[in-house]
């Protein structure tokens, strides 16, 4: 696992090369947003229950077979498991908006988890759907301009919805 900038650092010594002044400004730029990256990870991190149970409660309404019986989250202990999973997923994806890299999520979260659900059954497109909810609420609530550091957090959200997406890809 690598923050942003011990990636840009081994990348350029593997090359035997210095840092150029593209990589050096990318860096700053990272350093001048911190603030508004720990606010987002702060008001995500705050929020978990709400958006892992607002997401859930989207996506079986939207598909309810999911919850009746012979359904992949019919029962309590196959709902607990789902909604664990959603929780693990959200909490990786904000290790990787406070690092500004998504090696972690990758290689700790979502490397083999698409095996593991096709496995066990688990419809990945529901899975993903659930990720998809997750990121809209994770956003707004990230996004939300109140009691947070002012600035403009366009690139930063964007980045944030790179991670979800990634998770989402990984497990249709």
């Amino acid at each position: 696992m690598f923050d942003a900038f011990t990636r840009v650092v081994s990348q350029a010594d593997a090359r035997g090369e210095y840092l150029t002044n593209s990589q050096i400004d990318g860096l700053n730029a990272m350093v001048a947003d911190s603030f508004k990256r720990m606010d987002a990870v702060n008001r995500i991190t705050s929020n978990v229950s709400t958006i892992v149970a607002n997401a859930a409660r989207s996506l079986f309404a939207d598909q309810p077979q999911l919850i009746t019986p012979g359904g992949n989250a019919y029962t309590s202990r196959r709902m607990a498991a789902c909604l664990r999973d959603m929780e693990i997923v959200l909490r990786y994806v904000t290790y990787a908006i406070f690092s500004g890299d998504a090696s972690v999520l990758e290689d700790r979260c979502l490397n083999g988890l698409r095996e593991t659900y096709l496995a066990l059954g688990v419809p990945g497109a529901s899975v993903a759907e659930g990720v998809s909810k997750m990121k809209d609420a994770a956003i707004a609530i990230a996004n939300d301009r109140g009691n947070i550091t002012q600035g403009d957090c366009s690139s930063l959200m964007a980045e944030i919805a790179t991670y979800f997406d990634r998770a989402a890809a990984a497990v249709a």
